[in-house]
């Protein structure tokens, strides 16, 4: 005999919705039955034993719907999920239960000012708890809880009565976002910053810089983002495409439980790989550029040192080439490939081109009626002509930066504009709105 029941969340507005299994039994159930198998699909990150403990459901104990109703509750609850759902099936006097789930997306897991362990210790400490956790961590739920709660414990050993708090950041040092932990009652600041590559103590831009972090509060946030702006771009730009750089590091003297001195020396590792030469760019997808037209567009040559920033530039300036031929959702999709012998860097590209777009019309707010009649007679592109990208944000330059050129002695008056496009691709066509502020 078989029966199916479901368990959903959506996460709005850090409530849990859950749909009672009442409504979706088949046929009534055994009062209880003993657990004979249990079962996990549609996991990815979690392993089926890592599911099955967080259950707490037992083999060979008496289990009724409410005891398996439970158990999909606390998967739900964690946060670990986005939807739950479980069939089971009873033989004589066995029941074997198969739980569904679907997997949330997790975040990695950002340490801040917590500079008395290293991420290892911080994560055996977290992993101690939640042996299920591998450096990732929903957006909030009990599981995130558990988290802090394992690093208030740690820093318990240095005798300190602190806070430990979490919330969704942006990534520093990547794309995305973060489940960022940081505490609350340590004054803790930055003395010195040394680096593993001793040219940086001689770079007078670095060195400049520097001023902005000795003596201020400890954070791993401030000086992640201080070396992707002020370090990591020098080296990309001659060619140190591997390079590695941090995490930073509290390098301290002294017996570990000892507290912490006010002012902290932090060290930041550098490993700076070898130059990489760019060998080239193999192209497909594209027809209505020419690849010869694409490589001269594009910029760097083969055999030139791979700098990093122009050729996140060379990208650019593609994609702008197509937006300049109405080609507004056009998508520049890159590859690279290192060749560590050779100390080479080629890239495979695909571009999808997308529909060709012509303007349509306008939706301004926020003016008069005389200025709204100044951006029709100025505008660049005019209804039924191509969209050329390239004007329209040439254009939007000058009402930001020039207005005078515009709208002449009419007075206007906003301090920015809202922009968007408007693309139907079914019609091929793109409305332009600006809202004056």
């Amino acid at each position: 005999m078989v029966f199916r029941t479901q368990v959903s969340h959506f996460l709005a507005s850090c409530a849990f919705v859950l749909f009672p299994s009442s409504l979706l039994a088949q046929s009534p159930a055994p009062a209880s039955a003993a657990l004979h198998e249990i079962h996990v699909d549609g996991f990815k990150r979690l392993t089926e034993p890592q599911i099955i403990a967080i259950t707490e459901l037992q083999i060979n104990t008496q289990v009724n719907r409410d005891a398996l109703q439970a158990a999909a509750d606390k998967l739900v609850h964690t946060g670990l999920f986005a939807n739950v759902k479980y069939d089971f099936h009873t033989r004589g006097d066995q029941l074997t239960v198969i739980f569904h789930v679907v997997e949330n997306s997790l975040l990695p897991v950002f340490f801040d000012n917590i500079p008395w362990f290293d991420d290892s210790e911080l994560t055996a400490a977290i992993r101690a708890q939640n042996p299920a956790y591998d450096g990732t961590l929903p957006e909030s739920g009990p599981v995130v809880e558990q988290a802090a709660s394992a690093i208030k414990s740690l820093l318990a050993t240095h005798k300190l009565d602190v806070t430990v708090e979490h919330q969704v950041m942006s990534n520093p040092i990547g794309d995305g976002n973060v489940q960022g932990f940081t505490i609350e009652g340590a004054s803790l600041q930055i003395s010195t910053i040394g680096f593993g590559d001793p040219s940086l103590d001689q770079d007078r831009a670095v060195q400049a810089h520097l001023g902005e972090l000795r003596g201020k509060p400890y954070s791993r946030l401030t000086i992640d983002t201080f070396l992707t702006e002020q370090v990591r771009p020098s080296y990309i730009k001659k060619g140190y495409l591997r390079l590695k750089l941090g995490p930073p590091e509290v390098r301290l003297t002294g017996a570990p439980a000892e507290k912490l001195p006010g002012k902290i020396p932090v060290y930041i590792p550098v490993e700076t790989g070898p130059v990489y030469q760019f060998a080239g760019v193999q192209w497909s997808g594209n027809s209505i550029i020419p690849t010869d037209a694409l490589n001269s567009i594009f910029g760097v040559k083969p055999n030139d040192v791979a700098d990093g920033e122009k050729i996140l530039s060379g990208w650019d300036r593609v994609q702008e080439e197509y937006g300049h031929h109405g080609y507004l959702d056009a998508k520049v999709e890159t590859v690279a490939s290192f060749d560590d012998k050779a100390n080479t860097v080629s890239y495979k590209v695909h571009i999808t081109e997308g529909s060709q777009f012509k303007m349509a019309d306008f939706v301004l707010t926020g003016l008069s009626v005389a200025a709204d009649r100044k951006i029709h007679e100025t505008f660049p592109i005019q209804p039924g002509e191509l969209f050329d990208k390239t004007k329209f944000e040439a254009y939007l330059s000058r009402l930001q930066n020039k207005p005078a050129q515009i709208f002449g002695e009419l007075p206007v008056h906003y301090q920015d504009v809202g922009h968007w496009l408007r693309t139907d691709p079914a019609k091929g066509t793109v409305d332009v709105l600006l809202d004056f502020k």
